[in-house]
């Protein structure tokens, strides 16, 4: 198994469009062997010490393998929906990982 986490920020405003673009790649995980673990929006509360800018959300999505990831992300149907994700989000940080 690889596990993704991604850390996302979005520009202001643009919550509904993000919104948008998940309601559709979301659906599409378990289609290239991948589940969905984790969906969270931090609150401030729930912070206990920080030292960069909080994401909008963070997502823990594992897959079988590599290919499976790289189909997943080069998939048709998100592909139609991407200018979603681009118009919405500042940035992301994209951290690939195995469970130990």
């Amino acid at each position: 198994m690889i596990y993704i986490t991604q850390l996302i920020y979005l520009l202001d405003g643009q919550e509904a469009t993000f919104d948008e673009f998940e309601k559709v790649a979301m659906p599409l995980i378990p289609k290239y062997n991948g589940r969905l673990l984790f969906r969270y929006r931090p609150a401030p509360e729930n912070i206990i010490e920080q030292s960069m800018e909080t994401p909008y959300e963070i997502h823990l999505v594992e897959f079988k393998d590599e290919a499976d990831l790289d189909h997943f992300f080069k998939d048709e149907e998100r592909k139609k929906y991407v200018h979603l994700k681009e118009q919405s989000i500042k940035t992301v940080w994209l951290i690939k990982g195995i469970k130990l």
